[in-house]
């Protein structure tokens, strides 16, 4: 049975008189109702709030990332355990063939039906499903083959064993060791990307979002408990933190938004994986076609764009944060070799 949110009754309701019809074999009618279904898409995924695309991002039918490798991958072979503590199952990394590209797929799963859900942790990865993507990532880099990640996550597990085995570490462990990958990486939100539990699987030279994927450094719920105490407010949260793909677009923090299909990648699941596929072709060959200078020099200068501002208004050339502090560095270091030559 199909799931509906409250915004897609009229669409249900068209829907099940389209089956109706094809059930008595008036096909003229089934075409007319299609009309009306097309009309009624365009209509409400046309003009979509903040909050409904939060709740299409965490639709229950929504794609997960082994329903996308079940559907776009051949021949693969799934890789299991950190080599340290256990295999967490709430990161899944397999190897195989997109098209006719090798390659190294690795994605948070959520898990759907209550036995599946507590044996993903709801897609919230432990430490050791961190350092398994970077031991698929690293294996991947020794044979040249291009990772393709995908992220969807409420978040990284905080609960009491995972900070014992200093998740936060293994978060920030990947942050580095993805950004000094000399293989063509590509990373896409399928759906939810929950704060540094998305960025660990996120770093890449290319970054992009399915159309209603979200991604935030808190989710609205808790951004609303904390700044207003009150889960009422979630949509005006939601509102304030700009996590939607045409936001993150506009801010400059995205690659791309991939144009999943309209009425959404749970209504269209093949359609979806078409596109995700097709994107990761696409991406990859113009990233093959990059020297590894050239491909470094690009992540670099993109890894360090955001957090841009000018120090004047007559300033032309925005300066990042990170290359304002390593200016900054430089110079106090200058400064101490020049006393030390004094002395």
């Amino acid at each position: 049975m199909a799931t509906y949110l409250d915004f897609e009754h009229k669409i249900k309701f068209i829907q099940e008189d389209i089956v109706s019809a094809h059930v008595r074999h008036d096909e003229v009618a089934a075409e007319e109702l299609n009309k009306k279904l097309d009309k009624e898409v365009t209509k409400i995924y046309k003009n979509l709030s903040d909050f409904q695309k939060l709740q299409l991002a965490r639709h229950l039918d929504r794609p997960y990332s082994l329903d996308y490798i079940n559907l776009i991958m051949r021949d693969k072979y799934e890789i299991h355990g950190d080599r340290h503590f256990r295999d967490d199952p709430a990161i899944l990394c397999y190897m195989g063939y997109i098209g006719d590209e090798k390659v190294m797929v690795i994605g948070e799963q959520k898990g759907r039906g209550t036995k599946n859900k507590l044996k993903r942790n709801f897609g919230m990865p432990h430490p050791e499903g961190y350092r398994k993507a970077l031991r698929a990532a690293k294996l991947a880099e020794k044979f040249g083959i291009p990772v393709f990640m995908l992220v969807d996550t409420p978040g990284a597990y905080p609960g009491i064993g995972a900070e014992e085995r200093n998740q936060s570490e293994a978060i920030a462990r990947n942050l580095l060791e993805f950004a000094e990958l000399k293989i063509p990486t590509i990373s896409v939100v399928i759906g939810e990307g929950g704060s540094g539990g998305a960025l660990a699987i996120g770093v890449a030279d290319k970054f992009a979002m399915m159309r209603y994927s979200i991604f935030s450094i808190i989710s609205p719920e808790g951004c609303a408990a904390i700044l207003w105490n009150d889960p009422k407010k979630v949509e005006t949260a939601t509102n304030a933190l700009k996590i939607t793909s045409g936001d993150l677009k506009e801010l400059d923090l995205i690659d791309d938004v991939i144009d999943e299909p309209l009425i959404g990648a749970h209504r269209e699941k093949e359609k979806a994986a078409e596109v995700l596929k097709q994107y990761f072709l696409d991406e990859v060959k113009k990233l093959k076609a990059m020297t590894l200078e050239e491909r470094m020099d690009a992540r670099y200068a993109k890894l360090t764009k955001p957090g841009k501002f000018k120090d004047s208004a007559d300033e032309p050339e925005s300066t990042s944060l990170l290359d304002n502090f390593l200016k900054s560095k430089n110079d106090k270091e200058e400064v101490k070799e020049k006393e030390e030559v004094k002395s």
